[in-house]
């Protein structure tokens, strides 16, 4: 039972709340240590407010997911985790996490409360409707992101910076929805009902826009940073290359679209995020 709920709990989707780590490491207090540990605890809590939305996500889907050729494998659906105990799981995971925020600041406590209530929406309901969907996506990221300037005192934490997350969570929502309309191609409407709302050429339109804007809003926020930005602009290169190997994965060699799967596995990509992460820390932290 252990084994199913921390299945259900989805723990290969945590790398998501690594965007807390944002305001950390811009604002030039990667090494505060205090800072960093709040911030490492608030990363911990994050993780699991997000599996209490995938718990309560595959009690509200069990019945879908039984019909489901994969889906049904899920441990609530296939019975190897009863409902009821899940439930009870889900809650008091909850209202523990919520708790333990508030101990660290009652700001972080409010973004969980604001990402739980809008995430259990979109299991609900907003999943449902198209664009309105992948903008819920985006907008969870962009929590993750502010989630992180509550748990230190920002000092030079740009803007900028919401823009590219936002921008760059759309682009990472609409590829993943053009991979999976490209996979399951005339099945697509049983498997996920939102997807009667897109077709590709719309997909192919709206990732355009949203990649080339993701590549400007970072470029721009590299020259209007007021602390050495021509050293920062190094860092251009690897965001573009990382934009297109993405895009190049779902629509070349027809990846199942899920990006934390596509971080984990494909290692061009990891490659250059690591060197993008490295240049950073170099522009930043070195004298």
């Amino acid at each position: 039972m252990l084994r199913a709920l921390l299945k259900t709990m989805r723990p290969r989707q945590w790398t998501k709340n690594g965007f807390i780590f944002a305001a950390l490491v811009f604002d030039g207090k990667l090494f505060h240590l205090q800072d960093f540990l709040r911030t490492l605890f608030g990363f911990i809590l994050f993780c699991l407010i997000s599996s209490t939305v995938y718990i309560f996500n595959d009690l509200l889907d069990m019945e879908a997911d039984r019909l489901h050729p994969e889906k049904r494998n899920r441990p609530i659906a296939s019975g190897q985790l009863k409902a009821p105990v899940a439930m009870a799981v889900g809650v008091v995971l909850a209202c523990l996490t919520l708790a333990l925020g508030l101990l660290l600041a009652w700001q972080f406590a409010l973004v969980m409360v604001v990402y739980l209530a809008m995430m259990l929406a979109y299991s609900k309901w907003l999943k449902h409707i198209p664009i309105l969907d992948v903008l819920i996506l985006a907008t969870g990221f962009v929590l993750r992101v502010h989630a992180g300037t509550t748990l230190i005192v920002v000092q030079r934490f740009s803007p900028w910076l919401y823009v590219v997350m936002s921008l760059l969570a759309l682009y990472l929502g609409f590829g993943k929805r053009r991979a999976e309309l490209a996979l399951l191609a005339e099945n697509a409407n049983n498997h996920r009902k939102v997807l009667e709302g897109y077709t590709i050429p719309l997909l192919d339109q709206f990732i355009n826009i949203v990649s080339g804007t993701t590549i400007l809003a970072y470029s721009l926020y590299t020259f209007f940073r007021p602390e050495a930005p021509s050293a920062l602009m190094l860092t251009i290169p690897f965001v573009v290359y990382a934009v297109f190997r993405y895009l190049y994965l779902i629509e070349v060699e027809h990846y199942g679209g899920a990006p934390e799967e596509v971080l984990l596995s494909d290692r061009p990509l990891q490659i250059a995020i690591v060197l993008w992460g490295l240049s950073v820390l170099a522009v930043f932290y070195l004298p």
